[in-house]
């Protein structure tokens, strides 16, 4: 093996790890919910706000990131992004409130979105073009190990030591990573970047952020409330003015002309529709089995193993097939594997066998590995090499707005539909209802204190209303993401349609020319 193969490997390991960092977050906060819920006193909307803050940074600096790699060096973005993502780390861990906490999440979505970015570009810059789609495909390979490892990691710490550590266990993987990079990662950027678009930043950096937060606090808020039609209607003028200023920029954060390129334009409705789709899941799922299963974390993140360990292990794999078919018929089962796994968990009731949920996790997981890297490659295949910061970037703002707004809109569907079936349990069992119901739905670490205090119902009786209450709701979101699933697969059905037309009359055209001569 040369030296220039040594260090190849070497740099994929240490951005591996880097990459690494952002998934096993991820899946350990998700997993941490509930303790946190219970230590900090967070409602669902708080819980919402841990999670969808690290998504709004993400959104907010996400393709600003991208061309900052792309102009200045993405090794020293990488570097300075994942030394602020450890100190986050760090401030996330000692955060005594539900505020501090919302405050070190967006630190460390802001630090994140060059890890994002930046991986995966200098991965693609590391390999020749023969091994890129293999090589993107073992990265997703290693995120996805570390969304396996996550959750059942998560379970050990908040079980063992306290939801603190799943943060702080951060610090020590980036001094390795680091380490590894080093020596080993060669700097890279776009030679013909000639600077940034200020303007442009500015407005998509605040437009993006408007709609994520309205759709997560609209319901806190209220729809028609002044705050949030006020920042819908930022968020609206933000990005129409955007879109104005990208078309007449010498060199605009996103060409819109990408979006003509059915290849990006596949990748973006695939990282919508699949963030929309983890995000609920493994938000709504680990409150379903710890508050009406009473799982503790061990067990809750061996459940989830189920999904992201064939997820880990199917990824490199995904890989080669996308070097050898292309991306468009991975995703296609992808999201196939995304619907078995919504219509199953869209009949999820308070006692669903144990088999049935991993049965359903596992579909989860194949779809996920299906997706994910083939819609990377999907996306840099649209752009030239030393755009790809960008490319990136770009796909991955549309990930966030996915994760973010199919969450907001998942847990406002659960809320609705959990009041409809507490009301409805409540009227049943001829118990009195009240504006306490909403807090039943909507903080569920003190549902049954307020069941017990508001009404006559026994114990047992209450953690009935309570399982039917959750699975009701937790069912309502999953038809939405069945929904999703299956306007992703009609869209990429379209594309491909429209790939064939297209190919089809380049070869008319092309016999027709030859005739004439």
């Amino acid at each position: 093996m040369t030296a220039s193969t040594d260090r190849k490997w070497w740099a994929f390991t240490g951005v591996g790890l880097i990459s690494f960092l952002g998934c096993i977050d991820l899946t350990i906060v998700n997993t941490a919910a509930p303790q946190i819920q219970a230590d900090l006193g967070a409602s669902v909307t708080d819980l919402q706000l841990i999670v969808n803050m690290f998504i709004v940074a993400l959104s907010m600096f996400m393709v600003t990131m991208g061309r900052l790699a792309d102009t200045y060096g993405r090794r020293r973005l990488l570097y300075t992004g994942t030394v602020v993502f450890a100190l986050a780390s760090l401030g996330a861990g000692l955060a005594p409130g539900t505020g501090w906490l919302i405050a070190f999440r967006f630190l460390q979505g802001a630090a994140g979105a060059v890890l994002y970015t930046s991986t995966g570009a200098i991965v693609q810059n590391a390999f020749p073009p023969s091994q890129r789609g293999r090589a993107i495909g073992a990265l997703y390979g290693v995120n996805g190990l570390g969304l396996a490892v996550g959750p059942l990691l998560g379970g050990v710490i908040v079980s063992a030591v306290g939801w603190h550590w799943v943060f702080w266990l951060n610090v020590p993987l980036i001094a390795v990573a680091l380490t590894l990079c080093s020596f080993s990662v060669k700097e890279s950027r776009d030679q013909g970047a000639p600077g940034l678009d200020l303007p442009g930043l500015v407005l998509i950096s605040l437009g993006i952020p408007a709609v994520v937060l309205a759709f997560t606090l609209g319901d806190h808020w209220g729809w028609s409330s002044a705050r949030t039609l006020g920042l819908l209607a930022f968020a609206a003028a933000s990005l129409v003015a955007f879109h104005a200023v990208e078309r007449r920029a010498a060199d605009p954060i996103i060409d819109f002309r990408l979006f003509r390129h059915r290849a990006f334009l596949g990748a973006i409705v695939s990282d919508f529709a699949l963030a929309c789709f983890y995000a609920t899941v493994l938000f709504l799922l680990p409150l379903y089995l710890s508050g009406v299963r009473s799982y503790d974390g061990y067990a809750t993140g061996a459940l989830l193993l189920s999904c992201t360990a064939v997820m880990a292990a199917l990824s490199p794999g995904v890989g080669r097939l996308t070097d050898r078919y292309g991306p468009r018929k991975l995703l296609a089962v992808g999201f196939a594997a995304f619907t078995v796994s919504a219509l199953m968990l869209a009949r999820i009731a308070p006692d669903s066998s144990i088999g049935y949920l991993a049965l359903a996790l596992v579909a989860m997981g194949l779809g996920w590995a299906f997706i994910l890297g083939p819609a990377t490659v999907s996306a840099l295949s649209a752009v030239p090499e030393q755009q790809a910061g960008l490319a990136v970037g770009a796909s991955w703002t549309f990930h966030n707005l996915g994760g973010a707004i199919g969450l907001a809109a998942a847990i406002n569907l659960y809320r609705l539909q959990g009041e409809r079936t507490l009301n409805a349990e409540l009227a049943e069992r001829h118990a009195p209802t009240g504006p306490w119901t909403q807090s039943v739905v909507g903080e569920p670490e003190h549902a049954t204190a307020l069941l017990r205090q508001h009404t006559s119902l026994s114990g047992p009786e209450v953690g009935e209303v309570y399982g039917q209450v959750f699975s009701q709701g937790m069912q309502t979101a999953m038809w939405m993401v069945t929904g999703t699933s299956l306007a992703a697969l009609a869209v990429l059905g379209l594309l491909g349609l429209s790939a064939r037309r297209s190919t089809a009359a380049t070869c008319e055209v092309a016999a027709d020319n030859e005739l004439a001569r």
